[in-house]
């Protein structure tokens, strides 16, 4: 039984699991004008004066020819506006989204050049990490370009795209798509170069960007992405395919408070759930509990880092059979474990 449980786990290949795409739509009309939006965090990359953000009423253009000539020329929406002019040449104002991390995605925005003497730039960071890491897509109208670079550990990579007229004062449509390693960008619904590959950020926010002293201006900000499923409970999911005993398996975790909660289970309603006393002693002692049920038998494990350190605890339940004695139910448990340590053998990477 053991050498065939084993034989199982070993055989389990992890990999992601399909869910249904999703959407994000961000209108910048549902915020307060002049005041900045929340679920937003400004950041600055570079040196210089933070990034000014704020929503903004401006006269738009109708979609439509207007039915009267009595009618309003322009109408009134509220944007989202980086107005502070400090001309610092190495400065990026980023206003980057609180909401999820994202991997495979379609970001959209509209931006205009409203103006600026040293650069007049608007663009996009995506699959951020933090003012020092992070992917950016700009146009500019003083250079008339668009460009794709990395910035890693606070270092800018060679910029790639075309030379290309970017007019100030209109309202442009900026999209970029990442798949994998995959990246492919749009200015006005035309694809602007060759589609990118490089595999430095695999995730990350995403987040609206400038430069130096340009004063622009952002709406209709749209993502649609494929949710992802976390690695642990990746693991979980996966797990339960393949193993009939395993009645129940969740993964916990301590959080900022030092208290055990739920990362992974059978059943992801439970994720976030409250631990107890035997989750809290897997962690922080390692000390390893078991409980019987008719018919069942649950362990509580340790979850080891790499180093051996505990980073973690396992709650398995299987069936149990007549005469098992409790060392045997701990063996089998541990064999769970010691396949989930050798998937993921970092905490960063199991709260991923």
């Amino acid at each position: 039984m053991r050498n065939s449980l084993l034989g199982g786990l070993l055989a389990l290949a992890l990999a992601v699991l399909p869910v249904a795409g999703a959407e994000i739509k961000i209108d910048f009309s549902d915020y307060p004008d002049h005041l900045a939006p929340t679920n937003f965090t400004s950041v600055l990359a570079g040196t210089g004066q933070p990034g000014a953000w704020t929503i903004l009423p401006v006269a738009v253009a109708p979609l439509l020819a207007p039915l009267s000539p009595q009618a309003p020329v322009n109408t009134r929406q509220l944007v989202l506006a980086q107005t502070n002019q400090d001309p610092t040449d190495e400065r990026f104002p980023i206003l980057v989204y609180d909401g999820d991390t994202f991997a495979d995605f379609k970001l959209t925005t509209g931006f205009k050049l409203v103006s600026g003497l040293t650069e007049q730039m608007a663009g996009v960071v995506f699959r951020f990490q933090n003012a020092s890491n992070f992917y950016v897509v700009r146009a500019s109208a003083l250079g008339h370009n668009v460009r794709f670079y990395k910035m890693v550990n606070g270092i800018r990579s060679d910029p790639i795209g075309p030379q290309l007229d970017v007019t100030a004062g209109v309202w442009h449509t900026l999209a970029v798509q990442c798949g994998g390693n995959q990246i492919n960008i749009w200015l006005d619904g035309n694809s602007v170069m060759p589609p990118l590959g490089d595999n430095t950020f695999a995730a990350g926010k995403i987040g609206l960007w400038t430069k130096s002293d340009a004063v622009s201006y952002f709406r209709d900000l749209t993502i649609d992405y494929t949710p992802r499923i976390p690695a642990a409970q990746a693991m979980v999911e996966n797990i339960l395919k393949t193993q009939s005993r395993l009645l129940g398996l969740r993964i916990y975790a301590l959080d900022g408070q030092g208290r055990p909660h739920v990362i992974a289970s059978k059943d992801a309603k439970e994720i976030g759930r409250a631990g107890g006393d035997a989750e809290t002693a897997a962690i922080t002692s390692g000390q390893v509990s078991l409980g019987r049920e008719p018919g069942t038998v649950a362990v509580w494990l340790p979850y080891r880092d790499r180093n051996g350190d505990p980073m973690a605890s396992v709650w398995v339940r299987l069936k149990s059979f007549f005469g098992e004695t409790q060392d045997h139910a701990i063996t089998r448990a541990t064999q769970i474990v010691k396949f989930l340590q050798g998937q993921i053998s970092n905490r960063e990477d199991l709260l991923k």
